[in-house]
């Protein structure tokens, strides 16, 4: 019966958030504590390469 597919739904739909939270801690691990920066617009871009210049390293997540 239709029913019997609802228990399926639900694990599935408990299971999709664990990738995206997986590569977060993943992301968070290999930066050093840091979240991952994303830059949207160009004067967020420049603050990151202030950042790499900044911190003198060539990554923008020492700093």
């Amino acid at each position: 019966m239709w029913f019997e597919i609802l228990p399926r739904i639900d694990v599935t739909a408990m299971c999709l958030p664990f990738p995206s939270r997986a590569s977060a801690h993943i992301h968070r691990f290999t930066n050093g504590g840091k979240e991952k920066r994303f830059a949207n617009y160009s004067c967020q871009q420049s603050l990151m390469e202030r950042d790499r210049r900044v911190s003198g390293v060539n990554r923008y997540h020492v700093s």
